[in-house]
Formats: C-alpha cells, structure tokens, sequence
C-alpha cells in the first residue's frame, strides 16, 4: 500500500473523514513498513497528530506527543480573546502542549509567559513549543514564581471541562488515546474552573482578566463561577471556530 489512493481508501473505509488530505500527510512522512505501520495505527484511532508528532494551531506546528492532548481549533479563540487585551504577562494554566501559550508568544513578540500543567509529558512537549517562556509541572498555582502575584495582566485556561459521566461517549481518539487528566472536568465538568477561578485574583493585577475555554452548554455555569470569584464576565463565542470562552474582568467596585 504505497499509493495515495488506496491509503485514501482505507482511511475513508475507518471513518476518517478527512481521509484524502491526511493520506497525503501520512505519505509525506513515511515511506515503506514505516508507511504501512503508521496507516494502521491511524486506523486503529490513534490521532493522526499524535502519529506524525505535530498539530497545527493558529499556523503553528506544534509538537505533539503520545498521550498528549492535541490542540484543538476551536482554543484559538482563546488566543484571539487573549490577543485582544494586549497582556505583557500571561499564564497558561493547564496548557497541555503549550499551544495558546506559542501562539501568544509568536504574535505578540515580548511576553513574560509562565505555563502550567500538572501532566509530566505535556509539560516536556510546553518546553519544547514555548520559546521564551517558562514552563512547570504544577497544580495549577502551585509552582509559579510568587513574583508573580498581583503582576498578571492574563490568565487562559483550557481546563478540563468533560463531565465525568461523559467521557465514556466520546470518539475513541480522545477516550483511548489522551490522557483521562486532560479530559475530566468532574461532575458537572466545571471543577477546574471553579479551582482556577477561586485563586486568580491574587496573581492578577487590578485590571486583569482570566479567560477560560468552555462548551455553548456549559458557558453560564462557567460564568456564574468567575462573578462568584470577583470578576465581571462575559461569554465570547465563534461559530466559525465552534470556540465559547469566558472572559472574566477582575471587578473593582
């Protein structure tokens, strides 16, 4: 099977829908037994990111691990929210491969980025897409340099926001192939946010804001969680990106 049109053919026949586009991919990067091993690992439902080592975000090619939650494109609207404000200094708390946290780097040149994320491996593949940057292995807060408090202009979040009782319903590359930490978001899927929110005014300055990634279902409880913490929020949403982000304003009166 070296031809694009039967490897075509037998990813179209596993459900991928993609199926031409990311046969040429697979051909660009492999050749011979390494080729067939590659499509019948992709047919097996490992993500076709996670196979050639990369996902692309915002023009970026973003190292990708096994294991490793793949960015979607729905969390560049996170950036662009992000992008918006003009921040000098970001966290990226649970930033998995250090996708929104390159992508800020890269557009907006100079900027003091601290990123977070509590999995070992995504914090290997965050210190190898985030330049400039600092990256560490944390429960969210618990790593970052205290300096820190009251000096950040933006937090971003793309925490896990899965209900718990949901994973299970979820296409199998997410379910069998990322990590359970990078999905499960408890319950009602909103424990992470409630635990980012609760801590993030003391890191942020007077002005700041925090935004986190959410679901269309999910975004008013996401919201009742930032105004009960002292922000005003707001939800910002992109059809074109199928992206919901909360942005939530530190209050000051």
């Amino acid at each position: 099977m070296d031809s694009h049109q039967a490897i075509t053919r037998t990813l179209r026949a596993a459900g991928c829908v993609y199926a031409e586009d990311e046969a040429a991919l697979l051909l660009q990067a492999f050749t011979g037994d390494r080729l067939l091993e590659m499509v019948s690992r992709r047919v097996e439902g490992t993500p076709l990111e996670q196979i050639l080592g990369w996902a692309e975000f915002r023009g970026l090619r973003i190292v990708v691990e096994p294991g490793v939650f793949v960015p979607r494109r729905r969390t560049e609207l996170l950036v662009e929210e992000a992008l918006a404000l003009r921040p000098t200094t970001v966290v990226d708390m649970c930033c998995g491969s250090g996708a929104v946290g390159a992508a800020l780097e890269h557009e907006l040149g100079h900027l003091d980025l601290h990123a977070t994320d509590i999995d070992p491996v995504a914090v290997r593949c965050a210190r190898r897409n985030i330049g400039a940057g600092h990256v560490y292995q944390s429960d969210l807060y618990s790593a970052l340099p205290q300096h820190l408090r009251g000096y950040v202009d933006v937090i971003v979040a793309n925490a896990p926001y899965v209900p718990t009782d949901a994973i299970a319903s979820m296409p199998a590359e997410a379910r069998d192939h990322e990590p359970r930490v990078a999905l499960d978001g408890g319950l009602d899927g909103l424990d992470w946010h409630r635990r980012i929110a609760d801590d993030a005014r003391q890191w942020l300055t007077d002005r700041g804001h925090l935004l986190i990634e959410t679901s269309v279902g999910q975004a008013k409880g996401t919201v009742q969680i930032m105004r009960g913490a002292g922000f005003d929020a707001r939800i910002a949403h992109s059809d074109e990106l199928d992206g919901t982000v909360v942005v939530g304003e530190v209050r000051t009166a």
